[in-house]
């Protein structure tokens, strides 16, 4: 079993990295060690946590800007931001229910992982909130990057390149991130029945009207039925989320109702329904059934995600649901997990990326977790790798991330 470590300071975390890139050892690194299933199994030697690198360094309201240590507790942030009327935008994911996990998520992990939820169609992922952060290079050097109110400018954009990095290039130990106003009020609309293509369609309409849809999934009469326990009208659920004033939402509503008509009835859900609903998006509830059956995070352009489905349902035993208007498909495979077929199909459809989540152990020492990257790609990301992590010590197995 790997040895961890906790430290409770930059500095002390900065020792023990210098102290293991000299041995040659090897470090898994982690947070509130909520997403340990990610990437492929690789011993490590030990298990770096900034879980005990935690509180707000910095944080105004009016500014809307807040710095943490990366260790903190989303759930901690959270409440502090609705103290104040405000809220991540981006709406990470809490991977607990689907990965089998426990610990508490940490916002060094979501920015880590780059997790986005529901609302990264309007207001971006979590990458794109981030300002700056703090972390040690694999020879334990401490960088900062970026600031509270602008980003690098010069030189490489290490903000975006840690960001989504799964710990490959560094261990974060502080995050500057933006923050957004909580809107009044929400509603969510319902067009009941439509064949995935169909549910596509309404989604792209949906999002090209002058409304900010600020959520836009399709659920499939497969799914449907796990969502706000069973409530949902009868077949497949269209669902399109509207935020904002308290005035200006039912007038978006009564606008995109009369658009959405041609393709079905439409139904609505109210505030704190649609609120529970959207959670459970979020957090990919179909799926948090702690079972080990292969679980893909896949990634297209919206138009593509149905055929995608309906090409690869024709050879393998394949459950689906479509977030980001299509362009996040969360595919749970009922037995193989079908890595070749996928990824062909994906390339045949203009292109994306798959990423394992969950399997068993066996499937996940035989399936690369990651999209391989193409070759100039590869290069160019090792060349990266070769300047801030040398002795390649952070997170063996996450080096497709």
């Amino acid at each position: 079993m790997s040895a961890i470590l906790v430290p409770i300071c930059e500095e002390e975390a900065a020792g023990m990295i210098r102290a293991a890139a000299e041995a040659g050892r090897r470090l898994s690194i982690s947070g509130g060690n909520t997403r340990s299933g990610f990437g492929n199994r690789v011993d490590a030697d030990a298990v770096l946590r900034s879980a005990a690198m935690s509180g707000i360094v910095a944080y105004d309201p009016a500014e809307m800007v807040m710095t943490a240590r990366a260790g903190t507790p989303v759930a901690e942030i959270e409440d502090i931001l609705l103290e104040n009327n405000q809220m991540l935008s981006f709406e990470p994911m809490d991977h607990r229910a689907v990965m089998g996990t426990e610990g508490e998520p940490t916002i060094g992990g979501v920015f880590a992982t780059n997790a986005s939820g529901p609302r990264r169609i309007l207001a971006g992922a979590a990458r794109d909130s981030l300002l700056g952060i703090r972390f040690i290079n694999g020879e334990g050097e401490v960088i900062r990057a970026g600031g509270r109110v602008m980003k690098n400018v010069t030189g490489l954009d290490l903000v975006k390149l840690l960001a989504g990095s799964f710990g490959t290039l560094g261990f974060l130990t502080e995050v500057t991130f933006r923050v957004a106003p909580r809107p009044q009020t929400e509603q969510t609309l319902i067009v009941s029945g439509l064949e995935d293509d169909v549910g596509a369609r309404a989604m792209a309409l949906a999002m090209g009207l002058s409304v900010e849809v600020s959520g836009a999934a399709h659920l499939p009469e497969s799914v449907r039925g796990r969502f706000l326990s069973g409530r949902l009208p009868d077949g497949a659920a269209t669902v399109l989320r509207l935020e904002g004033l308290s005035a200006s939402v039912p007038v978006r509503a009564e606008k995109l109702t009369a658009a959405l008509h041609r393709f079905g009835p439409v139904s609505r859900v109210e505030a704190e329904a649609s609120a529970h609903l959207w959670l459970q998006i979020r957090d990919v509830l179909p799926y948090a059934d702690r079972s080990q059956k292969p679980l893909w995070r896949v990634s297209v352009s919206p138009g593509a995600g149905a055929s995608l489905v309906a090409a690869l349902r024709l050879e393998a035993g394949v459950d689906a649901f479509y977030d980001w208007q299509g362009g996040l498909v969360w595919m749970r495979m009922e037995a193989d997990p079908e890595a070749a077929l996928l990824r062909a199909l994906i390339a045949r459809f203009g292109g994306g990326h798959a990423t394992l989540l969950r399997a068993g152990d066996t499937v996940r020492d035989q399936t690369p977790a990651f999209e391989p990257q193409p070759a100039p790609l590869a290069a160019l990301s090792e060349r990266v790798r070769q300047k801030l992590d040398p002795a390649g010590i952070f997170n063996p197995g996450k080096m497709g991330a």
